[in-house]
């Protein structure tokens, strides 16, 4: 049985997982959704929380729980975070999984991936340091797609999202590399797979480092949120790529 730690991305909390992590725990595996600092039931927590206090409330959590061998999930934004963690902490992690996501290069930011157009939104939108969830249409046009939710699931997701605070979107991320080496993984879900070996063989910034014989790549043909639109596949992945 495996031990996961599930990231959720932007405005998302550990109830974003619910569903996942049920079928998870009944096949007996251990499984930890995660909340970040200043999101969903933690919204209420004072200070300004930028990427490295997410990174370290994450090691925290494999510290106080005393986890090893965690396969590490991050949805999305959690690249960043998890990117972070993994170098940090890899001694503990069998796994890095990213979900419809990719690893974050030493000296970036979540903010660097983004089109100016997108950028330009987020900057007017961000309210006392936080950037509140961007209407589905606003994200659909930049990449983030809701592709098999209905709309009582759309509704959820806005209902329970928090603004994310703008210090984990902004801050550059700092790498030592001692992460690299890890097991990884893409599930792709909103890029065709084979699409996606075409960007990794192009050299494209952001997919060529998935070319190396420590990952595994995996297709879930759905939206940008999994999570939501098929759970139940998604944790059948997660299993799987568990014992990769």
């Amino acid at each position: 049985m495996s031990t996961f730690v599930l990231v959720p991305g932007l405005w998302l909390g550990a109830w974003a997982w619910d569903e996942v992590a049920a079928p998870l725990r009944a096949a007996g595996h251990r499984v930890h959704p995660v909340s970040l600092p200043g999101l969903a039931e933690r919204a209420g927590e004072s200070g300004e929380f930028g990427l490295e206090e997410h990174i370290a409330d994450l090691a925290d959590l494999l510290v106080r729980e005393d986890l090893w061998e965690v396969v590490l999930v991050a949805h999305s934004g959690a690249c960043a975070p998890v990117s972070g963690l993994a170098d940090r902490m890899p001694e503990r992690i069998r796994r890095v999984v990213y979900l419809d996501s990719g690893p974050l290069a030493d000296g970036s930011a979540l903010y660097d991936l983004w089109q100016p157009d997108y950028q330009r939104m987020v900057e007017a939108s961000v309210v006392d340091g936080r950037l509140p969830m961007p209407p589905w249409e606003d994200l659909a046009a930049h990449g983030a797609s809701p592709e098999g939710l209905d709309g009582a699931a759309l509704a959820r997701v806005r209902s329970l999202a928090t603004p994310h605070p703008a210090g984990a979107y902004r801050d550059e991320l700092r790498l030592t590399g001692a992460g690299a080496a890890l097991p990884q993984a893409l599930v792709s879900c909103s890029f065709p797979l084979a699409q996606v070996r075409e960007l990794i063989a192009a050299g494209h910034p952001y997919f060529a480092g998935m070319a190396g014989p420590n990952w595994e790549l995996r297709e879930l043909p759905t939206g940008h949120w999994p999570m939501f639109s098929r759970p139940a596949d998604t944790a059948a992945v997660l299993a799987e790529l568990a014992t990769v």
